[in-house]
Parts: C-alpha cells; structure tokens; sequence
C-alpha cells in the first residue's frame, strides 16, 4: 500500500508541536504499546524509552522500510499489517494523526479497544472541525475531520473517559486564513510550519490552557478500558 500524502518529511521538523502533545498523553503510555500508522516515527521519537515492547505498525511499504531502520532496538516489533489483523493484546494504542485517513473509523476504534489490556489506555489525535476541511486534508488522504460529538457518541462499553478536548487554539486562526487567503495551496510552506511550530504553538500550549482547551484545531480523546 503507498500513502497518498508527502507532509511527513516536513511535519517531521514540528518537533515543539509533538513535544506539546506527549505532555499530555505521556503519564497514559505504559508497558506494551502499539502506535498505528506511524509514519515514519515523528511522534515515536518523543517516548521511545518509556514503555518496555514498542509496536508500531504502517501499512504504507516505504515507511515500513523507515520505521524498521530507524528504531532497530530489541524493544520494537513492526507490523506492516491492518490493525485488526494484528493478534496481541496491549497496555496502551495509539492514534495519533491516523484515524482521519480510516474510512471505517468507529469500526476501527471499535476493534482497537478490543486489544486492550484491562485499564490499557486508548489514545486518539485528530485533526478538528470539518469546515477547515481543505485541498491539504484531501490530499494526504483524510476522510474527514472531527468534532467532538463523534467521540461522545462512541459509547465503547467498558470504556471510561479520561480526557476529550481540543487543542492548538492559534492553529485554528492559522488553518483558516491559509484556507481562505492560498486557495491553491495544496502543501504549506516549510517556513509556514516553521513559524507555526516553534512560534505560533508555544503561544497556543498558554492559551489553550486559559480557554480549558474547548477550542482548537485539533482534538485528543483518551478513554481507559475498565471491566
């Protein structure tokens, strides 16, 4: 399988972006973990030394064969294979900047939460509000972006949650203005995701904090399996 997008060399250099949002999911990654969809290992990089079995799984061919050179530690398994097809169970999984490019998404968070341990934790990042929905969001292959009503209608049994709010309040701003004023624009400008990473995003780890992260570009959902 090839991924349709070509973002991920240049979001690889959002490294404040990504240290932001392991602050808030780190305390929930523990023992066994499996990242879906890793790409090429941008967020994998933040909390490669924390949990003692590391997962990752890519369906995409050519970063498959990145992940495997980049991560050639004892503690890492590769599957290049669909996550219900992966027959272990795990502490934590995580979804981070996946499920929008899953056409089956509840179905998919449905059978990933299945592969939880007992009080494993689920962690899902999306991509926010499907009016921002833009030529970038179509080309790299999301079906959709999200509000969260689609993760308080999940309704997972034995699930709690443990954390649903939005985040990067000045990316909102950001997204849409480059929407509306570069129409055209398929792909943002490294130096555009420069300046939003290591300007724009520290400004948005106080702000979100002061709106009690109810408004953003982007959401974080965690919910804990329970018996």
């Amino acid at each position: 399988m090839k991924y349709p997008g070509a973002e991920l060399e240049n979001f690889d250099k959002a490294t404040i972006w990504r240290k932001y949002i392991f602050l808030l999911i780190k305390k929930f990654i523990k023992g066994s973990v499996l990242e879906v969809g890793a790409g090429i290992g941008s967020f994998t990089k933040n909390y490669k030394n924390i949990p003692s079995q590391i997962t990752l799984s890519e369906v995409d061919n050519d970063n498959f064969a990145i992940l495997k050179k980049k991560f050639r530690s004892t503690n890492f398994n590769f599957f290049n294979i669909i996550t219900k097809n992966i027959n272990k169970k795990f502490d934590t999984i995580m979804y981070l900047n996946v499920l929008e490019h899953i056409k089956e998404d509840k179905e998919e968070l449905i059978n990933a939460f299945e592969k939880l341990n007992n009080n494993g934790h689920l962690i899902v990042l999306v991509p926010a509000h499907n009016k921002l929905y833009s030529k970038f969001d179509k080309a790299v292959g999301h079906f959709r972006r999200y509000e969260t009503n689609f993760f308080k209608q999940l309704n997972i049994k034995n699930s709690k949650l443990i954390k649903l709010i939005y985040l990067d309040s000045i990316g909102f701003f950001l997204y849409y203005l480059n929407k509306v004023f570069f129409k055209e624009e398929v792909y943002p400008t490294k130096f555009k995701i420069f300046l939003w990473d290591k300007f724009f995003t520290p400004i948005s780890y106080f702000l979100d904090k002061i709106l009690m992260y109810k408004f953003g570009k982007n959401i974080l959902y965690v919910i804990k399996k329970s018996t």
